[in-house]
């Protein structure tokens, strides 16, 4: 099991969320987390990326939240030991722009 996980201070959440946001992602309103809709070619394609970002995941034992329909895969990440964004947030939408970036050259 991982070592509980500190969130994100305003400051450090403004310069780690620069780079996603620039990729599309956004800050929920409602709550301490981010957000981002992808679209792909068919639904092999997210099923793919979904496949890829879920063993990632599970290595890093943080889990998106996450809904797929056809192509199209929404998925908020925020991290529930602390209530908010944390540094695997991060990470993991890190992990996931690489992600859907390899499927989509496919």
């Amino acid at each position: 099991m991982s070592q509980r996980a500190e969130r994100l201070q305003e400051e450090e959440k403004r310069d780690l969320l620069d780079p996603l946001m620039a990729e599309g992602w956004s800050v929920m309103d409602t709550r301490d987390a981010i957000h981002k809709k992808f679209k792909f070619k068919d639904f092999k394609k997210a099923f793919k990326f979904m496949q890829g970002v879920a063993v990632h995941a599970d290595r890093l034992d943080h889990h998106p939240e996450w809904t797929n329909v056809y192509n199209k895969v929404d998925i908020t990440l925020t991290t529930h030991d602390c209530d908010g964004l944390s540094k695997r947030d991060i990470e993991l939408a890190r992990h996931i722009e690489e992600e859907a970036k390899n499927v989509s050259q496919q």
